[in-house]
């Protein structure tokens, strides 16, 4: 019998660095488990790039806009592995030798979509791959929105790139919301007529996002996090 492979278990505050909140301490797991080169406790700011997994052309190329932008600023891009816009803002930051973390809806062994099999491998090995979800775990639909929560809650902000009525990419939103965390939704998703929620999470806080410039003005410097880390 082949031996499952064993990753290392930390906390939420030993990725961070830092206590959590009240709010933070009622979503966060007990455990989560990692494999990657990336420095723990995390040394710069993290911004999550989400959306679609059918995403069009035009999203493809503003989420590569936007994580060409935070990765030319030492920013970490997070997001969920999924096809779209996850892997845009994953591939981007690899492309551009920046730092980019996945966080995963299956255990560190199983890959979803089996596609982005070598990506991962890629993340694991010289980024940050992060899942609340042990080995041998039997994944479940539901597992993919549960780890949105806990995307929002290890990112600095999130970007919603491009998201229909039932995106996935929605549940990060409010969970953002919640957290008291900046939430930035791009201008063409704003302004579709027939996209009733990017309104109401805008009445909640969300920003309208044309320049991705503005995500830099929300997040913490780098100074501030390595004093946190001190």
């Amino acid at each position: 019998m082949v031996a499952e492979p064993e990753f290392k278990s930390i906390s939420v505050e030993e990725l961070l660095g830092r206590p959590l909140n009240d709010v933070e301490k009622k979503i966060k797991v007990d455990t989560l488990f990692v494999e990657g080169s990336l420095k723990i406790p995390l040394p710069c700011p993290k911004v999550s790039i989400i959306g679609s997994r059918k995403a069009s052309p035009q999203g493809i190329e503003n989420a590569q806009r936007i994580a060409k932008t935070l990765i030319e600023n030492q920013v970490i891009i997070v997001s969920g592995l999924a096809e779209g816009i996850d892997t845009a803002g994953h591939k981007t930051a690899i492309r551009m030798n920046g730092k980019t973390i996945a966080v995963l809806g299956t255990p560190l062994n199983k890959t979803f979509p089996a596609k982005n099999f070598e990506l991962q491998q890629e993340i694991m090995k010289n980024h940050l791959a992060v899942s609340q979800f042990p080995v041998g775990y039997p994944t479940r639909p539901k597992d993919f929105v549960i780890r949105n929560r806990t995307m929002a809650l290890i990112s600095d902000a999130s970007v919603i790139v491009e998201a229909g009525k039932s995106s996935g990419s929605l549940h990060q939103g409010w969970e953002t919301l919640r957290l008291g965390r900046p939430l930035f939704i791009w201008e063409s998703v704003v302004n579709n007529k027939e996209l009733d929620w990017p309104k109401e999470m805008m009445e909640y806080g969300a920003m309208e996002l044309s320049d991705p410039f503005d995500i830099l003005e929300v997040l913490p410097t780098r100074f501030e996090m390595i004093d946190v880390f001190q």
